[in-house]
């Protein structure tokens, strides 16, 4: 009974931080995709900085409370032995394309269905469902026996701090350097223009990054446990994977298809990454409806349509390829400073700026 009502504690404490993060990703247009293409369009890197701006405060919140003992980054689901670079690039790569396509990332798609977007509807389907057949359907075998054979495996694990450490570092410099150095530069760099000093560019960043800790924190302390009453092993409860989570949003995604198709199946359980994405969607809806900004949207032609299925698959393979999203990985697992996380954030950007280049392309031909 109290596995139970702990592990309810953490699904509702998972909704109302996801919440936040739905309401601020609304209010402040906060767009991963967004972001790449006012660079790729206009040089304009505001919102970038915005996402940036997440990242460093991910980075130093999540030190702050790995070095207080709260949480173990080393338990969560980036900080692994095995560096699956080919699939970090490769399905980077893809999300970044789908993502252009689908008119924003996995986050984006939860964001704008909760603004009334039956388009972002329509990919979440997509990817939830390509996202499960690459999880354990027919692309699993590709993924498997493919991709992810091309790997490294680094004994210390994939994070800078444990390459620093394997290096020679010691420990408390290895942990502080890289977290120091990336968290506190980005940092700078982001407030380093003031015409960035904007309440929409500062809440989004500072809150997108705080949403991230705080998920952290839910999933790696409240909902620890060092004995299972069952199995009395060590565990995270309502996390799918079984170590500890943050917010990301292509697995989850398909989690809840499973969800709702089996749902008769006592073994299919409310997770950690479900009550987040149902978070996200009521958070940007209540704030849509709120501020007067919802509105019911649908395609606008065959075009429209073939982009948006085709990116929704592209960002299912691709997110669950590279092992999360702009979110997942690129706040996410950036975080914990795994050097997979921060690759899986370069494809990303590189595929969604090389899509963004096509359509440019075309569009300037047609005219």
């Amino acid at each position: 009974m109290e596995t139970g009502a702990t592990a309810g504690t953490v699904l509702w404490l998972a909704f109302a931080v996801s919440f936040a993060f739905g309401l601020i990703a609304q209010k402040t247009h906060f767009c991963t995709m967004g972001a790449v293409a006012d660079i790729v369009n206009m040089g304009d890197w505001r919102r970038m900085r915005m996402w940036l701006l997440a990242i460093a405060v991910a980075i130093l919140g999540s030190a702050a409370l790995h070095a207080a003992g709260l949480i173990d980054l080393g338990k969560s689901i980036y900080r692994t032995p095995n560096f699956t670079w080919l699939s970090n690039i490769v399905g980077g790569l893809l999300f970044g394309i789908g993502m252009v396509l689908a008119s924003g990332c996995g986050g984006k798609t939860l964001i704008r269905i909760g603004g009334g977007s039956l388009k972002s509807l329509v990919v979440f389907l997509v990817l939830g469902l390509v996202a499960y057949m690459t999880l354990r359907g027919v692309f699993a075998a590709w993924r498997v026996n493919g991709l992810d054979r091309v790997a490294l495996t680094l004994a210390g694990g994939q994070d800078l701090p444990a390459l620093l450490v394997a290096a020679g570092w010691s420990a408390p410099v290895a942990f502080w350097l890289p977290v120091l150095g990336l968290g506190g530069g980005l940092l700078a760099f982001c407030l380093a223009r003031r015409d960035f000093w904007t309440v929409e560019n500062l809440l989004g960043g500072i809150g997108i990054g705080l949403c991230v800790v705080a998920a952290w924190y839910v999933s790696g302390h409240v909902g620890y446990l060092a004995e299972h009453p069952e199995t009395l092993e060590e565990a995270f409860l309502t996390t799918n994977s079984g170590r500890m989570e943050a917010l990301t949003f292509v697995a989850p995604q398909a989690y809840t298809l499973d969800l709702l198709l089996l749902w008769s199946d006592s073994s299919r359980k409310l997770s950690f990454g479900i009550a987040s994405l149902l978070g996200v969607i009521a958070g940007s809806a209540s704030w849509a409806v709120l501020t007067g900004r919802f509105r019911w949207e649908g395609f606008a032609g065959l075009e429209d349509t073939a982009n948006h299925l085709l990116g929704g698959a592209l960002m299912g393979f691709g997110g669950v390829a590279a092992m999360g999203c702009t979110v997942g990985q690129g706040i996410s697992g950036f975080s914990t400073l795994a050097v997979g996380s921060m690759l899986t954030f370069l494809a990303i950007v590189g595929g969604a700026a090389a899509m963004l280049k096509i359509q440019y392309w075309r569009l300037m031909r047609q005219a």
